[in-house]
């Protein structure tokens, strides 16, 4: 009698569970996989010290107010554009500390909807319609050398700036990070979830590498065990175009950015661009 109930009560766990953490994974993903980070009021007041008239504003198609930066390099003449897309829990203002590794490029970091100080709220089809939008308002502008627009992704942000290389005209694209789909990388963490039916946001950008014929560089972190070196090298082996990939060590997810080779790779890489002219 007691073996009976104990197995009666293990099959009711075994099924309660997965029960209560369905409809958990499903409602709560948003807030999961898009944590919407502030803006720092001290962060903010130093960009808007540093780039006083950097600071954009602009108006979706479908009426959500986004915010960011457009820091234009010291030239007159044309130049180069990166589009920066940062990670699920990354305010697009951070970035900037970065601008004088880009110092002949001008660089674009809108925050995500719901980011910073962006109304909206973020979803796997808003942000791809948005990097759509940017591209297509800022490529026409007339100091952007239109040929010589690369996008450059971080963690989620490597998705958006695939699906980006996929719909537009882009010189190269740089993904830090990247993973082939969220769909692989969820699996990963819940292996008995049927995670295909529940994720709403995919970020399959697998299905979309062997369709883009631009360089592409991957910058991986040795230690990342939030996405793994087999998902970043997974995509990077289906990409059409010319691919090349750098195993920054002793690195993980969150500071892969200081890491040795990390930005060599990266001026290398668009230096190599901007010689194709």
């Amino acid at each position: 009698m007691m073996i009976r109930v104990s197995i009666h009560i293990i099959v009711g766990v075994l099924i309660g569970i997965p029960l209560l953490l369905y409809p958990i994974l499903y409602f709560f993903q948003e807030k999961l996989l898009f944590p919407l980070t502030g803006a720092s009021t001290q962060v903010l007041q130093w960009a808007r010290q540093t780039w006083p008239q950097s600071e954009m504003w602009l108006t979706t198609p479908d009426g959500v107010l986004l915010q960011g930066w457009y820091v234009k390099p010291n030239r007159v003449d044309k130049f180069p554009l990166l589009i920066y897309f940062g990670g699920n829990a990354e305010e697009s203002t951070g970035f900037l500390i970065y601008r004088n590794y880009f110092s002949a490029w001008g660089i674009l970091a809108m925050n995500y909807r719901g980011y910073g100080l962006s109304g909206g709220n973020p979803g796997e089809q808003q942000l791809f319609a948005d990097a759509r939008f940017l591209y297509d308002h800022f490529a026409n502008q007339p100091e952007v050398d239109s040929h010589h627009i690369v996008a450059m992704g971080r963690s989620l942000g490597s998705g958006v700036a695939v699906y980006l290389a996929s719909q537009r005209k882009l010189a190269g694209v740089i993904l830090v990070s990247p993973y082939d789909s969220i769909t692989a990388v969820a699996q990963e963490f819940y292996p008995y979830v049927p995670v295909p039916w529940l994720l709403k946001h995919p970020f399959d950008s697998l299905s979309l590498a062997p369709q883009i014929n631009i360089p592409v560089l991957g910058l991986i972190a040795e230690n990342d065990v939030l996405i793994s070196p087999e998902r970043s090298k997974t995509l990077l082996s289906a990409w059409k175009g010319p691919s090349r990939w750098v195993l920054i060590p002793n690195t993980n997810h969150i500071d892969i950015p200081e890491g040795k080779y990390y930005w060599e790779s990266i001026q290398e890489f668009l230096a190599q661009l901007l010689n194709e002219r």
